[in-house]
């Protein structure tokens, strides 16, 4: 079986010059640091566990370091992992202080008898299984600081423009024994209220894997997702006998169609085909496969070059 790994950096309204750099060689490094776990004979849940937990390091990403703010100033994380093996799953909600959450969302999947823990729960279960804190200050950026300040003077009556708030990361990969994974995790939307969660640690929303379909990490504007099951939707598409690229494109149309939700999705299945589809106006992506790099970030632009 030739391994696949697929990730992406978040739908986004769109990406500053300065940034987009940054941004294309962060998702690249998680991509290849992906496929190299599983070239090494590691399985799909090591591999999106990997490349997630280098995006969350990533401060030009929301997730980990870099996570946006709520509307206390303070970041609060979501994540969650699946094995398609067996459908195992782990997720955590509203967790503070933690660098990475998607390494606590696979310890709820392995060390627990549950699916997902969230604020005090999570952080007594992080504490017990030896994760260091660290202080909330550390995973704040000053460009998370102003656009915090710059959304509150922005919002008057009107609803906030979904269109900003759809920044996530997540991985999807196959590996060499057939097995597939997904991993999903996100700091939320901008000035969200204290407690508010969206769509990433719910299994079916945020992302899914099943052997016997393939596996899918969304992202876009979380209330949405939440809304149609996305993850599971797109999954229940493939089912049905559609391609990769139909699926995403019926699921994420009737996103849209129906509340005017944006968002995107990464799909990869057991023949190893894999799928990046969006409808947001960009979203950062790479695919390695059979040591081929692919990777882009704005609509009908793909680089290909060799891993080294």
């Amino acid at each position: 079986m030739n391994p696949v790994v697929v990730v992406h950096g978040g739908g986004a309204s769109s990406i500053s010059k300065d940034r987009k750099e940054r941004v294309r060689q962060g998702i690249i490094r998680a991509a290849t640091v992906g496929y190299n776990i599983l070239k090494d004979g590691g399985s799909a849940v090591d591999a999106v566990e990997g490349a997630v937990t280098v995006l969350e390091d990533d401060p030009e990403f929301n997730a980990g370091c870099g996570s946006v703010l709520n509307v206390n100033g303070e970041v609060e994380m979501d994540a969650s992992i699946m094995n398609g093996k067996d459908l195992s799953s782990g997720a955590v909600s509203a967790v503070q202080c933690i660098a990475n959450p998607i390494k606590l969302a696979r310890l709820v999947m392995e060390k627990t008898p549950h699916c997902f823990l969230t604020d005090q729960g999570a952080a007594k279960f992080a504490a017990a299984m030896g994760i260091p804190t660290v202080p909330g200050e550390q995973l704040v950026t000053e460009r998370n600081l102003k656009r915090l300040e710059k959304e509150k003077h922005e919002k008057c009556a009107q609803k906030p423009d979904q269109q900003k708030n759809l920044g996530t990361v997540g991985a999807v990969a196959l590996d060499c024994k057939g097995d597939v994974a997904y991993a999903t995790s996100t700091g939320g939307i901008v000035n969200k209220m204290a407690g508010r969660v969206g769509d990433t640690p719910c299994i079916g929303s945020g992302g899914y894997a099943d052997n016997d379909i393939g596996a899918i990490s969304t992202t876009g504007h979380g209330e949405s997702i939440l809304k149609v099951n996305l993850a599971r939707l797109t999954l229940f598409h493939v089912e049905q006998g559609k391609t990769l690229e139909e699926a995403a494109d019926l699921s994420l149309g009737y996103m849209k169609s129906k509340l005017k939700g944006l968002g995107g999705v990464i799909l990869v299945n057991k023949a190893g085909d894999w799928a990046v589809k969006w409808t947001s106006a960009s979203m950062p992506w790479a695919a390695a496969k059979g040591g081929k790099l692919h990777a882009g970030i704005d609509l009908g632009e793909t680089s290909i070059t060799d891993l080294p």
